[in-house]
């Protein structure tokens, strides 16, 4: 199980002018779209991850429990996260999505020949209809933090009813480190978006992670309950969020 290492008041302080600093660097650097951003990068997008997170990509199986059939695993990309899921669960049936077709390829040519059940599927996984209550778990890794607050609510309702009685999502992403932090994100994709007139229902490759707070609002409203954060490191969270067993359910007459 990976260690935590939580910020200090002087790490955050110099985290946010760091941040503050970077933004006004990238102020007007032109944006990408999301999946134009990932075919361009597809050669060094798992040396930039595994740089990043190699440990939260190899441990990230040992936040499931036992017995775990089903998976819906959105914003797949390449897989770097099935790798520790099929170690531990090697007969795990994985429903994998993602919106760039380029990222799934690559995904299949490292899973060909293996003895896996995966199914992939190239779709927005906003607007893919996920089978209902079909799932044991859902994850998603470092992919949510390029939404915004009303679009992340929209799948983690999806999310939840796509989960079976006695569900869990895992979920590890970039958080805010607080309100700050989330604002000034949030402002400089309004800008960006703005300043290049980029329709609103074309995804761009930004950072606008949301507090902690407001992660566990929306998964609230969702129907999730016991949300709690397994293990943090600077500005990532793993974030568990159960969805009831029936045995639990509130039935209205």
């Amino acid at each position: 199980m990976l260690k935590n290492h939580i910020r200090s008041e002087a790490e955050r302080a110099r985290y946010m002018c760091e941040l503050k600093e970077w933004l006004d660097r990238e102020r007007d650097t032109p944006i990408e779209t999301m999946t134009d951003f990932f075919s361009r990068r597809l050669n060094i997008y798992e040396d930039v991850h595994l740089g990043r997170w190699a440990e939260e990509y190899a441990h990230i199986a040992d936040y499931f429990d036992e017995g775990l059939h089903t998976l819906l695993d959105i914003g797949c990309g390449t897989g770097l996260e099935l790798e520790a899921i099929y170690r531990r669960f090697p007969r795990v049936q994985v429903t994998g999505i993602d919106l760039s077709a380029d990222m799934l390829a690559r995904l299949e040519e490292k899973y060909a020949g293996r003895d896996i059940n995966i199914e992939l599927i190239t779709a927005d996984y906003f607007k893919y209809p996920f089978r209902p209550a079909s799932y044991d778990a859902a994850m998603s890794f470092e992919t949510l933090h390029h939404f915004e607050y009303g679009k992340k609510q929209k799948i983690y309702d999806k999310l939840f009813e796509a989960l079976r009685p006695g569900g869990y999502y895992i979920e590890c992403d970039y958080i805010a480190c607080c309100e700050d932090e989330e604002a000034l994100c949030l402002n400089q994709y309004v800008y960006k978006r703005q300043k290049e007139h980029v329709p609103e229902d074309v995804f761009v490759h930004l950072d606008i992670p949301l507090t902690l707070e407001h992660q566990k609002e929306l998964k609230e409203r969702a129907g999730f309950k016991n949300i709690r954060v397994l293990y943090e490191n600077d500005g990532t969270m793993v974030i568990r969020a159960e969805k009831a067993g029936r045995e639990n359910e509130c039935f209205k007459s």
